[in-house]
């Protein structure tokens, strides 16, 4: 329990403090990433692993930025395959997938390194389905972050604080295989064509959140500034985008307005 007048970090040090080593899987977002530099500027010992998890779900560019990390911190980084890819289940895409990627995660995590694993989840997830919280409580995954009662905005606060400019105001981005609808098998040339698709419209998106959907008929690209554009720039955007799912022989469906977690489905 928190004493008066206690803040955040002081919260998360006093609950780091608890653990002689610490296994951590950082997946590249903020969170996890955070959590790392906490756990080693905070507590100064050298009992700290960092996993990270390589497949074709996770995007190059988070595996790109835990390496730079870990080159200039001097992180004892692990680069793993959590396996998940084998796992017939976590392949259909049930309404539960989270669950058996984290299951595989964790399992590979145990299989490489010995120590209490923790992840970078906080308080604000506990508001969201997240199967994955149900693998880590079966596993005694820690969670250190909602031990300590911190926020998403705690964690963007406390990036902050580290001079961590390059991940504190890191927009949220799930995995690859969420922009999969559910119930569709996931597939690895799936998974590419969202990510290089995404690069692409990336610098046209300027800073609205932007999504590539697959889904059964084809392909919806969300853009969160999308109601606000002029008539000519959708023009152009929408062009763009169709010309990028032809080249791949993929059909552009629409460009609409940002929907989170709108390739979920709870009804299968």
């Amino acid at each position: 329990m928190s004493r008066p007048g206690d803040n955040p970090m002081a919260r998360l040090k006093a609950v780091l403090a608890r653990h002689d080593r610490l296994v951590l899987a950082v997946s590249g977002g903020v969170d996890s990433m955070t959590l790392a530099h906490a756990a080693l500027r905070l507590t100064e010992r050298d009992g700290v692993d960092i996993c990270h998890a390589v497949s074709p779900a996770v995007p190059t560019a988070a595996t790109a930025r835990v390496r730079a990390h870990a080159d200039r911190f001097g992180w004892r980084l692990r680069v793993l395959d959590a396996g998940e890819f084998a796992d017939s289940d976590y392949l259909r895409n049930p309404v539960n997938r989270c669950y058996f990627c984290k299951s595989n995660l964790y399992t590979r995590i145990r299989q490489t390194v010995s120590g209490p694993v923790a992840s970078g989840a906080n308080l604000d997830d506990l508001g969201d389905y997240r199967p994955g919280l149900e693998a880590a409580r079966e596993m005694g995954v820690r969670h250190p972050f909602i031990e300590a009662a911190c926020t998403k905005a705690d964690v963007r606060a406390m990036a902050r604080q580290f001079g961590l400019d390059d991940i504190s105001e890191l927009p949220a981005q799930p995995c690859l295989a969420s922009r999969i609808e559910t119930g569709l098998r996931v597939e690895p040339e799936d998974l590419r064509f969202v990510e290089l698709t995404e690069a692409a419209l990336t610098p046209h998106s300027g800073a609205a959140t932007l999504r590539v959907r697959v889904l059964p008929a084809g392909v919806r690209v969300e853009l969160s500034d999308w109601n606000t554009r002029t008539d000519e720039e959708r023009r152009i955007f929408r062009e763009r985008a169709k010309r990028l799912c032809a080249a791949s022989g993929r059909r552009l469906l629409q460009v609409a307005d940002y929907r989170r977690g709108s390739a979920f489905r709870h009804d299968l």
